[in-house]
């Protein structure tokens, strides 16, 4: 038996030895065994060897490396028991637990294997591959020639990880080919007389088909088709074809066929560039039962709206693009045309079938603090009501050509303390009034006016500016000094004025439409805030108390349906809007009068995990007019909770846990009577096996501002994993007002490391009509294979 040191001097004499014979005998050439792609080693670059033992047989001509032989060449590693040379022939024979590691990541796992010197062409028994995509080859046999092409004989295909604790069973799935041919080139892999088989059951019998190679990103070819359902449209079989035209572009030609409307062609074109990317998406259909969507707005063309229009076609132009121009700046867009407002969401066409689609082109400019945002927006809504209905959404929304906003936070302190600038525009263009009727019966009853025909414009700016002093005693005190500025400007038509005047008749409320306004609202306000610290062996809780008053002068032209009011409709008074400064949430209307808000934040932190937190507070009008309690021509303020002198109580409290409990209860109570006004609860747990959620929500009526009945909402949603890998979910909304499942749905999935499937089963019913909309949606995912199913958004209607 050799010494350790013996064996050591074997070792590195060995490795010179055999290293200066392979480089003498061998040329630069390409990587060792390369199963994709031949790439040449390095001229000059060095063998590195390791063995036991070293022989040579000059009469054989060959070199015997023996015992753990380690050869590193050019970033490839080969590890095997017994490796020799022959030099004659000019091939390496390694066998004994041989595994190749290609400089790319492949590995090739076998007992013996035989290549030639440049190590292009080889026979490799019983052999095992492993890409650096984790997939996986094995085969009885296999050779390889050229360099390029590699042939496996009764060879298995998958793209699953073999199972650690059974490593013998069969994947979830894969294939068995009498013969499976890698073409390194064309960057294909071909199976010849193949079995698909899942879980170990063989499923289909395919003589011949080709996939691309693992490492491929980008191949043309037919990509697995889809299958689609819905009620009006009927069952469809969807097939892609993929043009892999460049580098940087390509092209996605798609075919529908559905039973009840016929063919369904669409294309998109994707490109991208050094800065940014675009695409372009076109859809058609000449529809072959356009009365299969009666009762909807469907079955109609944009163009003359009547029925029976012998003009069935029905189709959609989109593009959308972001481009970088530098690190701060970006351009880009997203613009819808269609040849009627409800295509896209019908057919539903990936990246286009949102209820509300935003057509938007913008510049956006950001740094650590400044903010620029320029964009020109029309809101499309895709509703089937008739865009000649007045009640039709869609025909009511503007045009916003711009909307402007800018934001600057100097970068050193003014007077000790953050001064901050913003900037707001925005020009808007109507075509048709927007105004909800207090009776539905009654077309000269109009409850408020949404939005005017015509145009109109808004510049606002404003500056504030706070410091924070901390007294000894933990008290901090915020300071607050507050400018803003509005020039405005509008052009009505004669039926909007006309609106406006029926309106104020309704509410006994005087006309005073202004077409320019000039207004300014100036704020001293002051902030009090005394965190109190809490703590007890096993816990820590926070206590924050907490008061503001605001000064100011009252808003200006309130009272006499004077300024529209386009980006401040929306308005909720809870416990996340009590200590706003101003709680409209948009720029037209601006709170004013002398105002306080008191109450309390708290939080608690559970040696166990458990976290807790809570607000709870009131707001007072100490002087001047109610903003809140002045109409407008949205009635904004109206049953907010605000508009008396005393507001209604807000508050929020909530827990979380480790194991997975969460909740909170929100809502706004009657500040004499404590009725709740509003209210959600949410639960949830979230663990294994089972995963629920609960939510319900309840908003008292609000007659003046459109809403004529009280609204209560309830939400279940649940999942749970039967198995490791197996999962059923579902959920569930009801409208406890009109007693309809608004919208419901089940499914069930699978998901492991090399394979998806997903079904799901959705309705959804209009309130008023009860009309139902039934959608199927699965999806199979075959890593490396592709995907095959209905698009993304039917699967995710649910989940």
């Amino acid at each position: 038996m050799r010494s350790h040191r013996q064996a050591g001097l074997a070792r590195l004499y060995g490795a010179t030895a055999l290293a200066c014979l392979f480089v003498c005998a061998v040329p630069a050439v390409p990587a060792l065994a390369q199963t994709i792609t031949a790439k040449p080693v390095p001229s000059g670059t060095q063998m590195l060897l390791a063995a036991d033992t070293l022989i040579y047989d000059n009469d054989k001509h060959t070199v015997t490396a023996v015992g753990g032989v380690q050869i590193d060449y050019g970033g490839n590693k080969l590890v095997a028991q017994r490796v020799v040379y022959n030099r004659d022939t000019k091939r390496l024979v390694a066998s004994g637990a041989v595994e190749l590691i290609n400089s790319d990541g492949t590995k090739i796992n076998s007992d013996h294997i035989d290549i030639t010197d440049d190590f292009a062409d080889g026979f490799v028994n019983a052999l095992r591959v492993e890409t650096i995509e984790k997939a996986y080859f094995a085969a009885e046999s296999a050779e390889r020639m050229g360099g390029v092409l590699t042939t496996f004989h009764n060879g298995i295909y998958t793209a699953c990880e073999p199972c650690e604790d059974k490593p013998d069973s069969a994947p979830t799935w894969r294939v068995k080919a009498r013969k499976i041919i890698w073409n390194g080139e064309k960057k294909t892999v071909r199976f010849e007389n193949a079995n698909f088989e899942f879980f170990g059951f063989p499923l289909a019998y395919l003589p011949a088909f080709e996939i691309a190679d693992p490492t491929v990103k980008r191949k043309s070819g037919f990509l697995i088709p889809g299958i689609v359902y819905n009620n009006h449209l009927g069952v469809g079989v969807k097939v892609p074809y993929y043009f892999a035209l460049s580098p940087t572009y390509d092209l996605t030609v798609t075919g529908t066929g559905y039973t009840k409307q016929g063919f369904l062609g669409e294309a998109e074109w994707r490109q991208r560039f050094n800065n940014g990317e675009y695409s372009l998406k076109i859809a058609g259909i000449n529809q072959q039962d356009p009365d299969a969507f009666i009762g909807t707005g469907n079955r109609y063309t944009v163009d003359s709206g009547e029925p029976d229009d012998p003009n069935k076609f029905r189709g959609m132009m989109g593009t959308k693009g972001q481009f970088a121009i530098n690190e701060r700046w970006n351009f880009g867009w997203d613009v819808l045309l269609q040849t009627d407002k409800n295509f896209s969401r019908t057919y539903n066409i990936e990246g286009y079938n949102e209820l509300v689609h935003q057509s938007s082109i913008y510049l956006t400019g950001l740094s650590d603090r400044n903010y620029f945002d320029v964009r020109a927006m029309r809101f499309e809504v895709q509703e089937d009501t008739l865009s000649s209905d007045p009640t039709a959404r869609s025909a009511k929304q503007p045009w916003v050509l711009p909307s402007f906003d800018y934001a600057y936070i100097p970068d050193m302190p003014v007077a000790g303390g953050q001064l901050s600038l913003n900037v707001n525009a925005r020009v808007i263009s109507r075509d048709r009034l927007d105004s909800v009727l207090a009776d539905s019966g009654d077309p000269t009853s109009i409850n408020n006016v949404r939005g005017l025909e015509g145009q109109s414009s808004r510049l606002t700016a404003e500056a504030e500016w706070k410091r924070t002093f901390t007294t000894d005693g933990g008290l901090q005190l915020t300071p607050l000094l507050a400018f803003r500025g509005d020039a405005g400007y509008s052009s009505e038509t004669a039926g909007s004025l006309a609106a406006v005047n029926q309106m104020a008749a309704n509410l006994g409320e005087d006309v005073d439409m202004r077409s320019s306004l000039a207004r300014y609202m100036a704020t001293l306000g002051l902030e009090a805030r005394w965190p109190l610290l809490f703590s007890t062996p096993n816990s820590s809780h926070v206590l924050e108390p907490t008061a503001q008053i605001f000064v100011r002068p009252n808003e200006q032209y309130v009272g006499g349906l004077a300024v529209p009011n386009e980006d401040a409709q929306s308005f909720v008074f809870d416990a996340t809007t009590l200590f706003e400064r101003d709680k409209f949430s948009g720029y037209d209307r601006i709170e004013g009068g002398t105002r306080a808000n008191v109450g309390f934040r708290y939080s608690g932190a559970y040696e166990n995990g458990w976290g807790t937190n809570a607000i709870f507070g009131q707001s007072y009008q100490l002087g001047g007019e109610n903003s809140f309690d002045a109409p407008d021509l949205v009635n904004v303020g109206a049953y907010s909770g605000l508009q008396t002198a005393k507001s209604d109580y807000v508050g929020l409290i909530g827990f979380n846990s480790p194991s997975g409990f969460s909740g909170s209860l929100s809502g706004r109570f009657d500040e004499q009577s404590f009725e709740v006004r509003r209210a959600e609860i949410k639960a949830a747990y979230s663990g294994l096996p089972v995963s629920l959620s609960a939510k319900y929500a309840f908003i008292q009526a609000q007659p003046l501002y459109g809403f004529t009945t009280d609204r209560h909402e309830v939400t279940l949603g649940a999942s749970t994993h039967l198995a490791e890998s197996w999962r059923v979910f579902g959920t569930g909304t009801y409208d406890l007002e009109t007693s309809v499942l608004v919208k419901d749905g089940v499914g069930f999935a699978y998901n492991d490391s090399c394979f998806t499937y997903v079904m799901t089963f959705s309705q959804t019913r209009d309130t008023v009509t009860k009309e139902v909309s039934q959608n199927i949606g699965f999806n199979l995912s075959f890593r490396t294979l592709g995907d095959f199913g209905s698009s993304t958004s039917a699967v995710d209607t649910i989940q």
